[in-house]
């Protein structure tokens, strides 16, 4: 039986006002009689989209390592540095627009593998690259590239995996195609030094094209999960006048875009600038921040199961606000053992960023889940493009020493806008928690 046509005729008729945890639990229990033995081929079907999410963490994460590399190689500024990096998140973001209805219309497989061979070019073009000009193009192709494998993943795994068992198929895909963010750490670092990041990001071209002909040739749908209609869709105008889209989304921007922001960027240059370590042992701690960040997702679900997804992810929120002004005024020379806690810290609270997909999915009717989940993907992902590139304005404003590297004003001063961002939208998501009921709700 294909569990995408056993989920649209069980949720017929689900509205955004039932209520997140008592919704969760009334689809396992009409759902569980149902389930069936899960065929061999969705196994297949999960793991080459968990290849291929693995290199999407991984390449996102990369200039925070080679950062001081790519700036002496091509006299980058911190400014060009971070818009350079930020292009990654802006096409990633301005695809997940469009996306919803492509994947609905056309299915994971064929979009997914399609928008990766731009992530082939651009990491070609990346690895050649001789100029800012060059190096900006190459890294904004490999996010439009990757801009479909989290959403597309998801669209593919509705149609194999039973509803019941749908969340901890997502956590333990989330958690394991975070690594990538590990491999972009003390690996990453080993690497660069051994064959620097030109070579790198050659191979890095072959291997993302590999994943992609693995998501061509064995993504497929599951049988019996129809496509969409157009007419079926509800209109994504229907989704931005939500007020709790924008309680939720914005968010989403701030505590999303904070945590790739420093995990993609700047926390190498903040250990590298700040807690005077060497490109090795910055890797070491980038490579904790990723421990916490996979860890973080497989518990996640389970801790908002028990405490309701609204005041989950305010925890997660507000943990996160708190990390980031520690770290603003903390001694970083003096204290490596508790530097290292902070950044494992700011992993698993940037974890919690999965959780906006599971409030804005029962926040809407089933047949516009599509649409809303990938535009809080949008806002989260346009937050880590502006986000990125907004520090590094910042930083810049405070001249460098004599090695090149940034005061530590400078990066307490990155710190208290993101800090102060998060605090401002968790204001305004705050009526959320005001409810009766752990439920997002339509007041738009």
């Amino acid at each position: 039986m294909a569990w995408a046509e056993e989920n649209a005729e069980t949720e017929q008729g689900t509205a955004g006002a039932e209520e997140l945890v008592g919704a969760a639990g009334k689809e396992t229990h009409v759902r569980a009689a149902a389930a069936a033995e899960v065929p061999a081929q969705a196994y297949l079907v999960f793991l080459v989209f968990v290849i291929a999410y693995f290199f999407s963490y991984f390449f996102r994460s990369t200039n925070a390592v080679i950062a001081d590399d790519l700036s002496r190689d091509l006299s980058l500024t911190a400014a060009q540095l971070g818009l350079m990096t930020s292009l990654f998140f802006l096409t990633f973001g301005a695809a997940q627009v469009p996306l919803g209805a492509a994947l609905d219309r056309f299915g994971a497989r064929f979009v997914t593998s399609g928008l990766m061979l731009a992530a082939v070019v651009g990491a070609l073009l990346f690895s050649a690259a001789q100029s800012f000009a060059a190096l900006a193009l190459g890294r904004a192709l490999i996010g439009l590239g990757m801009a479909g494998i989290l959403m597309g993943s998801l669209k593919a795994f509705s149609g194999w995996f039973p509803p019941q068992r749908f969340a901890t198929v997502s956590g333990l895909f989330l958690g394991l195609g975070s690594l990538g963010a590990l491999a972009a750490a003390t690996p990453l670092a080993a690497l660069n030094e051994a064959f620097g990041w030109r070579v790198i990001f050659l191979g890095g071209a072959g291997l993302i094209l590999l994943a992609a002909l693995g998501i061509g040739l064995f993504g497929r749908q599951a049988p019996g999960a129809d496509l969409v209609a157009a007419s079926d869709r509800g209109s994504l105008v229907q989704v931005f006048v939500s007020l709790d889209f924008w309680r939720i989304g914005l968010l989403g921007f701030a505590v999303t875009g904070s945590m790739f922001a420093y995990q993609g960027l700047w926390a190498g240059p903040y250990l590298v600038d700040r807690a005077g370590l060497e490109p090795i042992a910055a890797g070491n701690l980038l490579l904790l921040m990723g421990v916490g960040v996979s860890g973080g997702y497989m518990v996640v679900g389970w801790l908002a199961d028990r405490l309701g997804h609204a005041r989950t992810t305010a925890a997660g929120a507000l943990g996160m606000l708190l990390v980031q002004l520690v770290l603003a005024f903390f001694p970083a020379r003096s204290y490596p053992e508790l530097l290292a806690l902070l950044f494992l810290l700011f992993g698993l609270f940037g974890a919690f960023n999965v959780l906006f997909y599971a409030l804005i999915r029962l926040a809407f009717p089933l047949n516009m889940t599509g649409r809303a989940i990938t535009a809080v993907n949008f806002l989260g992902m346009i937050g880590s493009a502006l986000l990125q590139w907004l520090l590094g304005v910042v930083i810049g404003l405070f001249p460098t020493s004599s090695s090149g590297g940034y005061p530590a004003e400078a990066y307490t001063t990155a710190l208290l806008v993101t800090s102060g961002l998060i605090l401002v939208t968790l204001a305004f998501y705050w009526p959320l928690l005001r409810r009766p009921s752990d439920i997002a709700t339509d007041e738009g």
